[in-house]
C-alpha cells in the first residue's frame, strides 16, 4: 500500500509496527513529531481494512484547511475520501452523506462538534450496524485534555465513540504531550488499554536560538534578512494590535509578509491562509490562532517575538518549520515583561488553584529553557521525559531547572550542535550576590513602606536612581539604595527572571505586577542558592552559527546536489507543478513535493520506467502526471 499508493519506498520510526497494530483491530496512542508521518499511521490501516471488507474510517479533525488539503492529497493518490464540514453547501453534505452511507468513501474527516450529533451518530449507527465502521482515527488528541495547550471542550464528548462502537478501533494522535497530557488523553478517551507508540520527540534539522528583547522588531528583521531571506516563516505574536504592526513592518522592508489573527474578516483570513499555502517565499505573521493542521513542508522559519505559555506550545509551534527534513529554524525574543504578562493571565483567570500551580509550572519551565546556558535540545527534550545523546558536554557550569509541576529537571551534559548555547557557548557571570541584593531590596522597600512595588522601582532603588517616584515614597532611605550601582539594567532583569524560573520570587498579578518574596527566596538570602546567568551573546551566536553553517539553509535542489541541468529541470518542474495545482485549487506540495521533484530532476528520465521508484510517485499520481512530467524533462535543454 505504501509503494503503491503514496510512493514510499519504506515506513519510518515506528509506522511500520503502529499500522500493524491498528490494521489487526487494536486501539493506539501515537505521539509523533511533526513532520513525523502520523497520517499514514490511520490512512494506511484505513485503506487495508476498506480494502478487507471492514468498511469506512472516520477521521476527526478539528481544522478545515487540513481537511481540505488532506482529502485533495488523499484524491491525488488515488484514495476515496471526502469531508463534512461548513465549507459545504447543504446539498453538497448531503450527496457526501449518501456516499457514506453507501459505503463509497475510504475516509471521511469531521470535526468533533459534528462527529457527536445526533444526526451524525445515526449515520455512524447505520454503518454499525451493516459492519461498515473500520476505524476511528482522533488527531490533535492533546486538545481533549485541560493540561495540554490547546484544549478544547467539543473533544470530550468523543468518548460516546467507545461506548457506542466498542468493537471498533480507535488510533489517538498528536505531536505534543507531556506525561501529564497524556495520561488525560487516555482517561479522557476511555484508552486506557490501548498500546502507546512514543517516538522521539527530536527534530535534529530545526536550530534553536533564544535572544534576549532588545529591539525585538529589528533583532527579528536582522534575522529574517541575515538567514532566512526570500523563505516561507511564521512569525507569532501575542496580540492582535502587535501582529498588525510587525507584519506592516516588513511589508515596508520588501518581505512579502501576511498578518493573521481571529480580528481578520473570516474571508481575508482564508485567503492570507491559502496564500501562504500556496505561494513561496510567504512570511505569516500571526497569533496563536493560527497554525494547527498547517502541513506546509518548506516552512524555513519559525519566530517567536512574544514567549509563549509553555513549553508544548513552543515545541508544536516551532515544529511548523521544517516538516520537509531539510534544515530550518526556530528563533524566540523574550524578556522580563513576557514573564509578567504570562503570570498575569494565569493569576487573572477563572481556573481552579491547582490547574493555575501547573500552569505556572509550565511557564517556569519554559523560562529555564530560555535562561539555559546549556544545550536547548537537552532540556527541550527532557521536559518531554526523553534523554539526547549527544556529543560531550562543552565547557560551563551545570544548570537545573523546573519542569511542567514544579519538578527538578535535571541538566544533561550532551550537546547537539546545533542551538545557540552548542554553537556559541554563552558567557555565564555569578549573580548571587546581584540577587540576594535583589531580594534584600523587595524585602526592606515592603517593611518600610508596607507597599509592594514593580520591577522597575526595585532596580532603580538597587543602583541609586533618585527618580520622582523614589524621592516620593522616601526609599532613598532604605539601607540597600545605590548598592548594587555596579549592575546593568540588563544585567538585573536577567537575575528577576532567573529568580521567578527558580521560584525565588513571583510576581502579583492583582496588585500590579508587583514583586513578591517567596519561600524559595530564603535560600537565595541565605546565600545557600547560587544564581548563575548568560551574558547576552545573541550577535555573537548569530554569527558562530552563520561561519559554522549550521544553519545554513538549502532548498530540496541544493540538497539534492544537483547539477546545473537538474536545477534547470528541477525549476521547470516546480513552474508546471504550481499550475496544476491552481487548477486542482491544492497547494503545490500536495501535488508534488519539493524532494520528489528533485528526485525527478536528478534522475533526469526519458521514459516512464525510470519515474518508477521515485519517493512520492505512487501509481495513480504515475499515471496521472508522468507524460507531463517526462514531457517537462525534456523540454529543458
Amino acid at each position: 500500500m505504501l509503494r503503491e499508493i503514496f510512493g514510499y519506498p519504506q515506513f519510518r520510526g515506528p509506522q511500520a509496527d503502529i499500522i500493524e497494530h491498528v490494521c489487526g483491530g487494536g486501539d493506539a496512542l501515537v505521539l509523533m513529531p511533526t513532520g513525523g508521518g502520523k497520517s499514514l499511521c490511520y490512512q494506511v490501516p484505513a485503506i487495508v481494512r476498506q480494502r478487507a471488507g471492514q468498511g469506512i474510517a472516520v477521521v476527526v479533525s478539528p481544522l478545515i484547511a487540513l481537511m481540505h488539503d488532506q482529502v485533495g492529497a488523499l484524491h491525488e493518490a488515488g484514495v476515496e475520501a471526502a469531508f463534512l464540514n461548513s465549507s459545504l453547501s447543504g446539498e453538497q453534505a448531503a450527496a457526501v452523506e449518501k456516499r457514506l452511507l453507501r459505503g463509497e468513501i475510504t475516509l471521511l474527516y469531521a470535526a468533533p462538534e459534528r462527529v457527536t450529533t445526533p444526526r451524525f451518530l445515526a449515520q455512524l449507527d447505520s454503518l454499525h450496524e451493516r459492519g461498515m465502521l473500520s476505524l476511528f482515527a482522533i488527531d490533535e488528541a492533546h486538545c481533549v485534555s485541560q493540561w495540554g495547550h490547546d484544549f478544547r471542550p467539543e473533544y470530550r464528548a468523543l468518548t460516546v465513540l467507545h461506548e457506542r462502537y466498542a468493537s471498533v478501533p480507535r488510533i489517538a494522535l498528536t505531536a505534543t504531550a507531556d506525561a501529564l497530557t497524556r495520561q488525560d488523553i487516555l482517561e479522557r478517551l476511555q484508552l486506557e488499554d490501548a498500546r502507546q507508540f512514543v517516538s522521539s520527540f527530536d527534530r535534529p534539522n530545526i536550530s534553536y536560538t533564544i535572544v534576549e528583547k532588545k529591539d525585538p522588531t529589528q533583532q527579528l528583521l536582522r534575522f529574517i534578512e541575515s538567514e532566512h531571506a526570500g523563505e516561507a516563516g511564521i512569525v507569532y505574536c501575542q496580540s492582535r494590535k502587535r501582529v498588525e504592526e510587525v507584519a506592516q513592518m516588513l511589508q515596508g522592508q520588501g518581505i512579502n509578509a501576511l498578518p493573521y489573527h481571529a480580528g481578520l474578516e473570516s474571508q481575508m483570513r482564508q485567503r492570507h491562509q491559502d496564500r501562504f499555502l500556496r505561494e513561496d517565499a510567504i512570511v505569516m505573521v500571526a497569533t496563536i490562532a493560527f497554525g494547527m493542521g498547517i502541513d506546509k513542508p518548506d516552512v524555513r522559519f519559525v519566530a517567536h517575538l512574544d514567549m509563549p505559555k509553555n513549553i508544548e506550545g513552543y515545541y508544536q509551534e516551532t515544529g511548523r518549520a521544517g516538516r520537509d527534513g531539510l534544515p530550518a529554524a526556530a528563533w524566540m525574543a523574550y524578556g522580563l515583561q513576557d514573564v509578567v504578562n504570562q503570570r498575569r493571565m494565569i493569576d487573572e483567570s477563572p481556573a481552579g488553584e491547582d490547574f493555575k500551580q501547573a500552569l505556572r509550572g509550565k511557564l517556569d519551565a519554559l523560562l529555564a529553557l530560555a535562561e539555559a546556558t546549556d544545550c536547548r535540545r537537552v532540556r527541550l527534550l527532557a521536559y518531554f521525559g526523553e534523554t539526547y545523546e549527544g556529543d560531550p558536554p562543552a565547557a560551563g557550569p551545570p544548570q537545573g531547572g523546573r519542569g511542567p509541576r514544579g519538578h527538578e529537571v535535571p541538566s544533561v551534559g550532551a550537546t547537539c550542535g546545533n542551538c545557540d548555547n552548542c554553537v556559541a557557548p554563552p558567557k555565564v557571570w555569578d549573580g548571587t550576590d546581584a540577587a540576594r541584593k535583589l531580594l534584600s531590596t523587595i524585602y526592606r522597600v515592603e517593611q518600610q513602606s508596607g507597599l509592594r512595588f514593580g520591577a522597575g522601582h526595585i532596580m532603580d532603588i538597587l543602583r541609586g536612581k533618585a527618580t520622582e517616584k523614589v524621592k516620593q515614597h522616601g526609599h532613598a532611605s532604605v539601607s540597600t539604595f545605590g548598592i548594587g550601582a555596579e549592575f546593568s539594567e540588563t544585567q538585573l532583569r536577567g537575575v528577576l527572571r532567573q529568580l521567578m524560573a527558580t521560584g525565588a520570587l513571583t510576581v502579583d498579578a492583582a496588585a500590579f505586577n508587583t514583586l513578591q518574596l517567596t519561600a524559595g527566596s530564603r535560600a537565595v538570602l541565605r546565600g545557600e542558592q547560587t544564581v548563575r546567568l548568560r551574558e547576552a551573546v545573541a550577535a555573537a551566536a548569530a554569527k558562530g552559527r552563520r561561519a559554522s553553517g549550521t544553519a545554513k539553509l538549502a532548498s530540496a535542489a541544493v540538497a539534492a546536489g544537483l547539477t546545473e541541468g537538474g536545477r534547470q529541470r528541477f525549476d521547470a518542474l516546480k513552474a508546471w507543478r504550481a499550475e496544476v495545482a491552481r487548477e486542482h485549487n491544492l497547494p503545490a506540495y500536495v501535488i508534488f513535493h519539493d524532494a520528489t521533484l528533485a528526485a525527478i530532476a536528478a534522475r533526469d528520465p526519458r521514459h516512464p520506467g525510470e519515474l518508477e521508484g521515485i519517493s512520492g510517485l505512487g501509481a495513480k499520481k504515475l499515471q496521472a502526471y508522468g507524460q507531463e512530467v517526462l514531457r517537462v524533462v525534456m523540454a529543458v535543454e
